[in-house]
């Protein structure tokens, strides 16, 4: 049996002197200095909880996004023409896929990047076109070579005049030569120009008359233009409402093409046939040398690059005079993050969001005196952050956002200049994480502080 005086040894809460309970003025100066400290350290303690804090951490790269990664893109080149302006893409597994217009969009646009018109549809041009296989050797001259006076006086005076803009060096021009000088001969014989006056077969050496075919904004060669009277803008000097032929160029099929145009324009009807019902292998010519091309493309996860140049199976590039200056209104990878989701998300990490779209709103102009050939490259190195939100214990939203650094160069080339992208991911991720915090914690804190204190 224990003994009273033995149960009381073990009393927590034993009787203070009578002493040690009586106020004094020292005693209320601990005691506010005690209560102040708990106010003190309850609101750091509150502050700490209500703060959201994160764990970064690098990891390797499991995407849920799939293999393939999305680019979205708004550029504009105030000197490519949205005729020929193609958009590649290729990587290092061999991928090479070349003009793609599926998720492409192009607009004419002036130097100044105002649009033209509306949306350029390229539409499928043939992978092979057939030329005749004759001998431009002593070929006789059936078409008129035209300046830029004769020019402006017989497209006022035919209501067809179909020109060939053409470069004396260039091989697709050497073998168009003699069927389109054969061509105009015989629709000369068949539609006598001083008699019939509906259409002329012209030329013009885009080395001699430069402005000439600047002003129509030739940049393949051969160029035939289909220009119908009346419907041209020629008082601006570089506002066009014509046609481009992208037909074969065969003597057959010229003369067969030229037959349809004349076909659509009775003899004895002097007006303009605006709307042109004959078959002809043709689309409106751009109104405009200058392009802008949005949309997306889809690429695989492994360095690569997208390539935006001139490109065409069957013209002619000048090298010299290909400028790729450009301006870039958008460049991002992966999905589009919506700016609400990423202001909420920016307050865990405020530096997010800064380098997603690095390369918006910055020019690329070549203002190099030997402007010739020069191709701009960007060096792009990719990195994939995901954040992972917690609202609940049991609710979690995960936000994937690709940023990237870009460094850019301007370089000649032996080759046609182009505007290249060379993208390459980091296989390692950023991953942070908010850090939950229990109630329960935050509340023996709170009671270890006052206690502490107190005590």
């Amino acid at each position: 049996m224990f003994s009273s005086s033995k149960i009381k040894s073990v009393d927590f809460y034993r009787k203070i002197p009578r002493d040690l309970t009586e106020a004094s003025l020292s005693g209320a100066g601990l005691s506010i200095i005690a209560a102040l400290a708990i106010v003190f350290l309850f609101g750091m303690e509150l502050n700490d909880y209500l703060t959201v804090s994160t764990t970064t951490s690098i990891v390797v790269d499991n995407s849920s996004d799939g293999d393939f990664l999305r680019i979205d893109f708004n550029i504009s080149f105030p000197a490519l023409s949205c005729e020929f302006a193609s958009v590649d893409v290729s990587d290092v597994l061999g991928t090479n896929r070349l003009n793609v217009t599926k998720t492409i969009r192009k607009f004419s646009i002036d130097p100044h990047l105002r649009p033209t018109g509306a949306e350029f549809h390229s539409g499928p041009l043939p992978h092979y076109i057939k030329h005749g296989d004759e001998v431009d050797e002593e070929t006789n001259e059936g078409s008129v070579a035209l300046n830029s006076a004769s020019f402006d006086k017989l497209s006022h005076q035919y209501q067809i005049l179909v020109v060939n803009f053409y470069a004396p060096w260039c091989y697709w021009s050497t073998r168009l030569k003699a069927s389109w000088e054969k061509a105009a001969k015989i629709i000369k014989q068949r539609y006598d120009p001083e008699v019939d006056g509906r259409i002329l077969l012209a030329k013009v050496d885009c080395t001699e008359e430069v402005d000439l075919c600047r002003r129509n904004h030739i940049q393949g060669y051969p160029s035939i233009r289909i220009f119908r009277k009346g419907s041209d803008v020629r008082e601006t000097h570089g506002h066009h409402e014509h046609e481009s032929y992208y037909g074969d160029r065969d003597t057959d099929t010229l003369v067969k093409t030229m037959e349809d145009l004349v076909d659509s324009i009775p003899q004895e009807d002097k007006k303009i046939a605006l709307e042109d019902k004959s078959n002809v292998t043709k689309r409106p010519a751009p109104l405009s040398g200058g392009c802008r091309i949005e949309g997306y493309v889809r690429v695989k996860k492994v360095p690569g690059n997208l390539i935006i140049s001139a490109r065409s199976g069957s013209h002619s590039f000048d090298a010299s005079k290909m400028n790729m200056s450009h301006v870039i209104s958008h460049l991002s990878f992966g999905k589009t993050v919506s700016p609400q989701v990423l202001n909420d998300v920016k307050r865990l990490i405020p530096y997010l969001g800064r380098s997603h779209d690095k390369l918006n709103g910055r020019s690329f102009i070549n203002h190099r005196d030997l402007d010739a050939n020069v191709t701009i490259e960007h060096y792009l190195q990719v990195v994939k952050t995901e954040v992972v939100t917690t609202k609940s214990s049991h609710d979690h939203r995960i936000i994937e956002e690709y940023e990237y650094t870009a460094h850019s160069s301007l370089a000649q080339s032996v080759y046609i200049p182009v505007a290249k992208f060379h993208f390459e991911l980091s296989p390692m991720q950023v991953l942070v994480t908010e850090d939950s915090k229990s109630f329960s914690h935050f509340l023996t804190n709170v009671c270890a502080i006052i206690g502490g204190v107190f005590t």
